[in-house]
């Protein structure tokens, strides 16, 4: 065989060899990645006292299983905060947060002729769309869903106003379906990069919305940037819910 023909075939075998050995180094590269990730998440839940469960990844991405109900969430939040997880999903049954109960009123000492009593009842949530509306307004305005500038990770206060606001929408007719928009601040770098960041936004509030009494048929998101400010100050980093 002469000189010319030999690299003929030696050249696409090392075309081939090349690419094989490229594949093979990405692939333990990526499995480096998920072993580093679940090394790093199971040592967080550890750290922060959480009871064993399963934290598993496909690439980036992780999904937690096997959690008690009462700290399915809080490890969401702790695998979340991880260093390199790119998203993060329960499966299983979670227990709704609900805020605190007032303490009971005291009773006054009884006397010879007791005061005239009245009875007062709180009034039944609306079950209109104007009237549930209203209350998602109101809520919103006493406490606002708020995150952490610039990205879409809320802050405990915006967290804790997000699972009130679920707890109260569980409570509405089922028919009912709600709308999470996500907007940010002018300022939060390119005009898509704005976009994915309120998209972002709103799947996180969708999210807690989700695992706190709504389905997900009845909850839908979306994303408008910063193209709809609200003050042109902090008040633009926030997600509006709508009933639809």
């Amino acid at each position: 065989m002469s000189g010319g023909r030999r690299w003929i075939l030696v050249v696409p075998i090392a075309v081939l060899v090349t690419a094989l050995l490229a594949g093979v180094v990405t692939w333990a590269q990526g499995g480096n990645i998920q072993r580093d990730l679940t090394a790093d998440a199971q040592a967080a839940l550890a750290q922060a006292g959480l009871s064993p469960g399963t934290v598993t990844f496909d690439g980036r991405d992780a999904t937690l299983t096997g959690f008690a109900p009462d700290q399915a969430l809080r490890a969401l939040e702790v695998v979340q905060n991880v260093d390199g997880v790119r998203a993060a999903q329960l499966q299983g049954d979670v227990t709704p947060i609900a805020p605190s109960a007032p303490p009971p009123p005291t009773t006054p000492p009884s006397t010879s002729s007791p005061p005239p009593t009245t009875s007062a009842t709180a009034p039944p949530p609306p079950t209109d769309k104007a009237g549930v509306q209203a209350e998602i307004d109101r809520m919103l305005a006493e406490a606002p869903i708020t995150f952490v500038p610039d990205t879409a990770r809320l802050t405990p206060e915006g967290e804790q106003a997000a699972r009130t606001v679920a707890i109260a929408l569980a409570k509405s007719p089922g028919t009912f379906r709600f709308r999470v928009t996500g907007h940010a601040a002018r300022g939060s770098g390119s005009a898509g990069g704005a976009l994915k960041l309120s998209r972002d936004r709103a799947r996180a509030v969708t999210r807690i919305l989700t695992t706190n009494g709504l389905t997900a048929k009845r909850v839908t998101y979306r994303g408008l940037g910063d193209t709809r400010p609200a003050t042109g100050g902090e008040e633009d980093r926030r997600v509006e819910i709508t009933v639809v």
